[in-house]
């Protein structure tokens, strides 16, 4: 029978820090979930940040997975060995900073990445995964976020949310809110609730640079409250592009599609 993740936790003396933005969760059942998402793992390579003490490893490891597991926290580094004896060669542990970690190096293309993303550095980690070259060495990542920062990654125009966060992760991606966790799933609990997303890439519009599409969301959402005919008026060409592909210069960054800024963002690159 397996070990219950609290006795295991108890057995190495861990307990959750805030200045690694960690968040246990210990329901065996719940990670199984979780680890479902992405679908049929058996045989596939899955990348994982930040598994603290395990938990959402293992759910990985029994769907039949090899892991590569990043942790930057020492004092997880045992427990996490003990699992890496148990299931032979199909655990890699790396021991280390997720940011400064080669991935594709490791991870090889076609890896699918899996994680209870720690909070404090949750969507570096996703800008840098969504906003490299495409397609991707990733086959699609399944990421635990605090739930605003999920509504803001799915969002639609004419929302609160939405902003150049969400353009970022669909406009050469499919992004859902895969599953949502009530506060009271994690230990220790967290002050906000959280979500599992699921990005998927698809192909990337042919003629536009990721690049320029950065600069012109930063720009348009840098104000958001303000007009078009404001917020774009330091971006050379940006205006003229805007008329161009039939944008009233009045509208707001808000209420713009992530079609219309990857038609305008075209016209820039």
């Amino acid at each position: 029978m397996v070990e219950p993740l609290r006795d295991v936790i108890a057995r190495h003396g861990l307990q959750a820090t805030k200045a690694l933005g960690q968040n246990f969760i210990l329901d065996r059942q719940l990670l199984a979930r979780i680890a479902a998402i992405p679908g049929p793992l058996a045989g596939a390579t899955v990348y994982e940040v930040g598994p603290g003490p395990g938990g959402l490893t293992r759910a990985l490891l029994e769907t039949g997975a090899k892991v590569i597991a990043v942790e930057r926290d020492r004092r997880c580094v045992p427990v996490l060995a003990e699992l890496e004896s148990e299931f032979s060669e199909r655990l890699t542990l790396i021991s280390g900073d997720a940011l400064e970690v080669d991935e594709r190096a490791v991870a090889g293309d076609g890896a699918h990445i899996v994680a209870n993303l720690p909070y404090n550095i949750g969507t570096a980690l996703l800008l840098r995964w969504i906003g490299g070259p495409w397609p991707p060495w990733w086959s699609s990542l399944t990421l635990m976020f605090q739930r605003e920062v999920a509504e803001r990654i799915v969002a639609r125009p004419d929302s609160e949310h939405y902003g150049r966060l969400s353009v970022a992760a669909q406009w050469r991606s499919s992004a859902k809110i895969a599953m949502t966790l009530h506060r009271s799933a994690f230990t220790p609990p967290p002050k906000v609730a959280s979500a599992v997303v699921h990005i998927v890439p698809a192909e990337q519009p042919e003629g536009v640079s990721s690049q320029v599409l950065e600069r012109l969301t930063a720009a348009a959402f840098g104000q958001r409250r303000k007009m078009l005919r404001s917020s774009l008026k330091a971006y050379p060409g940006a205006l003229g592009a805007i008329e161009e592909v039939g944008i009233d210069p009045q509208r707001r960054a808000e209420t713009v599609s992530v079609g219309e800024f990857v038609a305008v963002a075209r016209l820039l690159s």
